[in-house]
């Protein structure tokens, strides 16, 4: 929440800023991926999962190109 000054003997509450709390957010959620990261590393796992976070992200950018979807398209023709 926002406290407007009305006069320096008077506070006001006012709307709810939604820029600080999505801000809070992902502050938390960053915090939270640091935490990870540094169990990960601590118990050497790690390597193993960004090993597979880049697999599955390798795989999803080939899926987008052009040329997959072009053939993904030709597929879906030939089935109806």
């Amino acid at each position: 929440m926002t406290l407007t000054a009305v006069s320096t003997n008077h506070l006001e509450l006012g709307s709810v800023d939604m820029k600080h709390e999505t801000e809070e957010v992902v502050k938390a959620g960053v915090d939270a991926l640091s935490v990870f990261t540094m169990i990960g590393a601590l118990v050497k796992v790690l390597p193993a999962i960004a090993a597979i976070f880049t697999i599955v992200w390798t795989g999803i950018r080939i899926y987008e190109t052009d040329t997959v979807q072009k053939l993904i398209a030709k597929w879906k023709n030939r089935a109806k």
